[in-house]
């Protein structure tokens, strides 16, 4: 599972994960920090564009299918890699319309010993930047671009915060998973050989990250004595 995340990344650093192309982007953006990210607020993602090439789009986390008449209250920030070419909100976006998005940790939670939720960051060494499996949609009727995050099950080193992770996909294969003529099991292969996993390190943070609409900046410090 992934419910809350974090992208302090520049401008520059998501330009050279991506290697987007400069002409396509002459002004670079003066991107803020984001601290901490839930559910339905906006994030930036990466797509290939008719022509090609990549593109770097920004839409609602919390996909919003196609053909919705209005917004969903199920639970649409997360999409099973089992079923996400068969569910009827994700095969359109598995099929034709896979994204990449761009963080630098996110966040998992365990039950405290006073019941409490103790909220854990996960990261790569040095706080590398990476990309979560995504796909996306374009709503036209409610005028709503958006997207989703993919989930597996979790490797035995994650096991012990949750038994599902986000789908994080190696730098060489990003442009395998954007490629649409690679389909079903072959696409999902794409993310399940080449997801980055054994390489995270997780460490306690505060419980002020609880709060979806916390945005200090602090969210990354470790607690002491947290394992």
């Amino acid at each position: 599972m992934c419910g809350r995340f974090t992208n302090e990344m520049t401008w520059e650093q998501i330009h050279a994960l991506y290697k987007l192309s400069d002409s396509m982007f002459p002004v670079k953006s003066n991107l803020q920090p984001r601290y901490t990210i839930a559910p339905t607020q906006s994030v930036h993602f990466v797509h290939m564009n008719k022509q090609g090439n990549l593109e770097l789009d920004e839409g609602r986390w919390w996909l919003v299918p196609w053909f919705a008449k209005e917004l969903p209250t199920a639970a649409m920030f997360n999409a099973r890699i089992e079923t996400v070419d068969t569910s009827g909100a994700f095969r359109e976006g598995f099929k034709s319309r896979r994204c990449l998005i761009p963080a630098d940790g996110y966040f998992e939670w365990t039950k405290g010993q006073d019941g409490g939720k103790d909220p854990w960051l996960l990261q790569l060494p040095e706080a590398q930047p990476f990309s979560f499996a995504g796909i996306w949609a374009r709503n036209d009727n409610l005028g709503i671009t958006s997207c989703t995050i993919i989930t597996a099950p979790a490797v035995p080193e994650i096991a012990e915060i949750h038994t599902r992770m986000p789908v994080i996909v190696e730098p060489h294969a990003h442009k395998d998973w954007l490629d649409t003529s690679i389909q079903g099991n072959d696409a999902k292969a794409v993310l399940l050989d080449n997801q980055v996993d054994s390489y995270l390190q997780f460490h306690r943070v505060g419980r002020s990250v609880n709060n979806s609409r916390y945005e200090g900046t602090d969210t990354k410090k470790p607690l002491v004595n947290s394992l």
